[in-house]
């Protein structure tokens, strides 16, 4: 990362219907205020504002404490993985056994083997947000490849010997049962030790905000920049650097969504706009390289890859509707908000004058309070590739 480069990420121009939750870094927010004991409402708001004013101040620091949270999170993993194997060396496995672990009480539809991937998949998210900061990503042809095949892949396995561990000691009903796995999994086994899991679950709960305000502020960063945002969400601060506005409007809308909802309701709403908006980009993809085969792409995947992506995407999402229409339409209907705003804010250019000077007004209050102005580009950057 490089703290003193004013650019910021040309992600594709992001649709105003993605923007009710790509702005939102509420997910692991709101995963942390359903732990009653661990962590309540106004923990979880203090620190994320604490936290913008984090990546308010600086992207070096923000990308430093994002690194501590990690190693605390990757360190307590380890920790529950090699205490889940020393329990299946002891031979305590039987909820791994095949007859327990596939037995069920009744047999799930396919809509909701849809859902619970849907479900699942929110301990994932962010995968793909390393796109939304190419800019700020040094040498990022090779960086950013480079991050993909790693991290995917390491955090599959380490999640998957983490699920394993905690069938060691825990049957499928005391997982379903407990509002923070890791947290019930330490009080069996770690006795005295068992405070370490409290607060690596902080850990991780404060890096998953982090994560999403250092990104999801990019994303309305690079909306605004494309006209489909206010143009005071496409400044930075003129000494530090960073989207001040659009940080502060994150941390707002994450306040907000904070007092809304019960949490696995919310889950399924973000995780169904999640896939929406991923078919979506991927059908989009499609499209330019049918269209225009010959435009610049620095990276550059085997179409068989988002292909394939789609039709399991289409098969998702159908199924997942199917089976919880209300759930899944509620998502669908968050996501379409941004349609109207769309058509007034963007399409519709020939506004009357006193809504241009207001918006005026809104931009010079906000740059004043902010210190903000629109970053300057150096021309070499902005060059078309030969």
């Amino acid at each position: 990362m490089d703290e003193a480069k004013p650019s910021l990420p040309p992600s594709p121009p992001p649709s105003l219907a993605r923007f009710p939750h790509s702005c939102l870094p509420w997910q692991p927010a709101a995963a942390a205020a359903a732990h009653r004991r661990q962590h309540r409402f106004n923990q979880c708001r203090d620190f994320s504002v604490l936290l913008t004013w984090v990546n308010c101040s600086s992207v070096r620091m923000a990308t430093r404490i994002q690194d501590v949270f990690t190693v605390g999170k990757l360190m307590a993993l380890g920790l529950i993985i090699v205490v889940g194997l020393v329990q299946i060396c002891n031979g305590n496995y039987e909820a791994l056994t095949p007859q327990v672990a596939f037995s069920m009480d009744r047999t799930p539809t396919v809509g909701q083997i849809a859902l619970a991937f849907l479900q699942a998949s929110f301990a994932f998210s962010g995968w793909n947000f390393l796109n939304y900061v190419t800019e700020e990503v040094v040498e990022p042809r090779r960086n950013l490849p480079l991050a993909i095949y790693i991290s995917i892949p390491l955090v599959t396995f380490v999640y998957t010997l983490t699920n394993i561990a905690y069938f060691s000691s825990m049957s499928p009903e005391e997982l379903l049962s407990s509002n923070a796995v890791a947290v019930t999994f330490g009080e069996k086994l770690l006795g005295m030790f068992s405070v370490i899991m409290p607060i690596s679950v902080a850990l991780s709960t404060f890096g998953g905000i982090n994560g999403y305000l250092f990104t999801s502020s990019r994303l309305c960063f690079s909306g605004a920049r494309e006209g489909h945002l206010p143009s005071l969400l496409a400044m930075i601060h003129y000494k530090y650097c960073t989207p001040i506005p659009a940080l502060l409007v994150c941390c707002a809308a994450t306040i907000v969504i904070l007092c809304i909802g019960e949490t696995h309701n919310l889950i399924n709403y973000v995780s169904f706009i999640n896939y929406l908006s991923y078919g979506v980009t991927i059908a989009g993809l499609l499209y330019y390289r049918w269209k225009k085969p010959n435009l610049y792409r620095p990276i550059k995947v085997n179409l068989l890859v988002p292909v394939c992506y789609l039709m399991f995407w289409a098969l998702l999402l159908g199924f997942s509707l199917y089976s919880e229409p209300v759930v899944c339409g509620v998502g669908l209907v968050i996501m379409l908000t941004g349609v109207p705003v769309y058509f007034l804010g963007v399409h519709w250019k020939e506004k009357p004058k006193c809504i241009y000077n207001f918006i005026e007004r809104a931009t010079y209050v906000g740059q004043r309070l902010c210190f903000v102005v629109f970053p300057q580009f150096d021309p070499i950057e902005i060059a078309s590739p030969s």
